[in-house]
């Protein structure tokens, strides 16, 4: 399943760290705060057990996303880079 997750971290330390955990599971940057990439159930739930040592103030967060199939594919990108949301299927970029 699509997996979307992303953040506000403050402090730039646990943003950089977090950024590259992130990586480490096999997702893959969308936006400065924002990554996505096939996730199982299982890695989900353990990456959400292990997100909030990176939350260090009051107002961070992290959302972590699942997206069914349908969902996915009818995500909009507003963009001018050429992108799609869902690889194998074509996406409506405006």
């Amino acid at each position: 399943m699509i997996t979307l997750v992303i953040y506000d971290i403050t402090d730039d330390g646990k943003r950089t760290k977090l950024s590259n955990h992130l990586k480490q599971y096999g997702l893959k940057r969308i936006q400065y705060s924002g990554f996505k990439g096939e996730m199982n159930p299982n890695d989900r739930h353990v990456l959400i057990q292990e997100v909030p040592k990176f939350l260090s103030e009051d107002k961070d967060s992290i959302y972590v996303i699942p997206l069914c199939t349908s969902c996915a594919k009818s995500v909009s990108i507003i963009s001018k880079r050429r992108f799609g949301f869902v690889e194998e299927d074509r996406v409506k970029v405006v």
